[in-house]
């Protein structure tokens, strides 16, 4: 490891402007958000405002939800959100978006419909989020209503007494199957809802959320100024970027981490105080990438440079997808060296990622992550909290660099090891596994499989590369019918060949189905996880026959 005074060539990177150019939509480092409108009848209801007719609670709402928009698009326009609206169905009126102009035109054309049914907006909301992100991205909904929970069968008072009743396939739709948390806006003061008995209910959906989130009501009566308190007490809680100091010696840089990285609960028993991360990052040392290998995390995030003029404006934050605000900002920064550019442009050159110090026996990594061929973005991850966070490289706090050691464990002519000496086995999570979360992946892996098998034997290899992985993670996970089934197919492939067919290949894929038939039955030494299938020796030696 190089420590923090000796650092790695920093080469000249480009501007604070072009960097917040290159992170790319495709980028899964994200907190949604699913803003969920209630559009009753109920939320018709007159609020009694000065000078003005008919102003209505949706009125009040939409006003809160503009602000929260419009805080977004300045301080948090990398985030993707999406607009429900709901009453007894629900209707997703924006797909999730960057584009807070589209939002903003959207709460402006709500029609009002029947009555409220909460439990219906919330399965919306779980199928909008897994359509699209899965269940392993957080995600934060924002729930806006008058606090009227609706009557008869479809209401709140009726879904949360039916609770205990309800089988698996018909199961109340929190806690949400991805992580998140539920921010519930009331456009009723406190008074208001302790009289109708829907705190209680309310209260409730944040438990049954696993505690994750909170309950905002209006302070006092019911007026725009108590509605930008209320949804400014959100923004604080929520929405507020985290700006830290990015040091390395004498080098400085002022960064957003995106997303705001939590607190951490190490011991609930034995320390439950949530521990946050600092506002200054102070590099320690850099390492190698093969040293880190693949690391287990707590979470990863952004690290955006803040470029500021000489009034102190934040350049780089204000910047939009806008092409002609894009070179006007560029024009504006492009005179102003920013460290963190510059460290991102030498971690990608050298190979290397920074270690830096997150809090007291709190560290993390700094490194650069390639998005795609022409783009990458500096990240940060976040390790355990504790002095060993990584067991083959020892407590963070005795690394140093081979120089300051006694003696080279590797040798005096070796200076070019690794320092300290990694296992001999591989961690678990640094091996290249098969997945299988979607159908769609699964299918692409079979496909490969049976695109190679119409290209035999010129892809004998790589078949059969590619259909040993697939058996051993078949067995790893149980999934005995799935080899039958590859098995039946490739035995289809063999009745289909085309009698211009290479002889060999016919023989290898009825040799390759009669072995995941074994496997499949789960005895002998062919359901070995660590068996492999190899190709059939065969005595043709035509052309591009490959032999193994």
């Amino acid at each position: 490891m190089r420590s923090g005074r000796s650092a790695a060539k920093i080469l000249p990177g480009y501007i604070a402007a072009r960097f917040l150019q290159r992170f790319s939509r495709r980028l899964v480092i994200t907190m949604p958000t699913v803003v969920v409108m209630d559009v009753s009848l109920s939320m018709t209801r007159p609020v009694p405002v000065e000078g003005t007719e008919d102003f209505q609670r949706k009125h009040l709402a939409a006003h809160g939800l503009t602000m929260l928009f419009e805080h977004m698009a300045t301080n948090y326009k990398l985030e993707f959100t999406a607009l429900v609206v709901f009453s007894s169905l629900w209707e997703l009126m924006v797909p999730f978006t960057r584009d807070y102009n589209t939002l903003q035109e959207a709460l402006s054309n709500i029609d009002d419909y029947d009555k409220t049914c909460l439990e219906s907006a919330l399965q919306g909301v779980s199928s909008v989020v897994q359509q699209e992100w899965g269940a392993s991205i957080p995600c934060q909904v924002v729930l806006v209503t008058d606090g009227c929970l609706g009557i008869g069968r479809g209401s709140l008072y009726n879904s949360l007494s039916s609770l205990t009743q309800r089988s698996d396939s018909n199961r109340f739709p929190l806690p949400f199957p991805f992580p998140s948390k539920l921010y519930i806006m009331c456009m009723a003061n406190l008074e208001e809802l302790q009289n109708s008995d829907s705190l209680d209910c309310l209260e409730r959906l944040i438990d049954l959320n696993n505690g994750e989130g909170q309950i905002f009501t209006i302070d006092g009566p019911l007026c725009l100024k108590n509605v930008q308190s209320m949804f400014g007490k959100l923004i604080d809680v929520a929405y507020t970027p985290f700006h830290a100091v990015l040091k390395c010696g004498n080098l400085s840089s002022d960064v957003q981490v995106f997303p705001r990285p939590e607190p951490v609960v190490i011991d609930e028993e034995v320390d439950p105080l949530p521990k946050s991360i600092n506002t200054e990052l102070e590099i320690v040392g850099f390492i190698d990438i093969a040293d880190i290998s693949s690391p287990p995390v707590l979470s990863r995030h952004l690290v955006l440079p803040i470029a500021l003029n000489k009034e102190g404006d934040d350049l780089g934050a204000g910047l939009t997808d806008d092409l002609e605000d894009e070179n006007s900002a560029s024009q504006i920064a492009g005179k102003i060296p920013n460290f963190c550019v510059l460290l991102h442009g030498s971690l990608k050159v050298e190979g290397m990622v920074a270690l830096v110090q997150l809090g007291p026996d709190w560290h993390g990594m700094l490194y650069s992550q390639a998005d795609s061929k022409k783009k990458s973005n500096l990240m940060m991850s976040l390790f355990e909290p504790g002095v060993e966070p990584l067991p083959w490289l020892g407590k963070t706090s005795q690394l140093g660099p081979i120089s300051d050691a006694k003696e080279n464990p590797y040798g005096e002519e070796d200076n070019k090891s690794p320092f300290p000496l990694q296992p001999k086995s591989k961690r678990s999570y640094a091996q290249n596994v098969t997945v299988w979360i979607k159908p769609s992946g699964l299918q692409t892996d079979v496909q490969k499989i049976l695109r190679n098998a119409r290209k035999l034997p010129e892809k004998t290899q790589t078949f059969y590369k590619e259909l040993n992985r697939l058996r051993k993670a078949a067995l790893a996970f149980g999934f005995l019918d799935l080899l039958k089934g590859v098995s039946d197919m490739l035995d289809r492939e063999c009745t289909l060949l085309p009698d211009t067919a290479h002889p060999d290949a016919a023989f290898q894929l009825s040799h390759a189905a009669a072995q995941l038939k074994l496997a499949s039955t789960g005895s002998s030494d062919h359901a070995a996880y660590d068996h492999n299938i190899v190709p059939l020796q065969t005595d043709f030696s035509g052309r591009g026959s490959d032999r193994m």
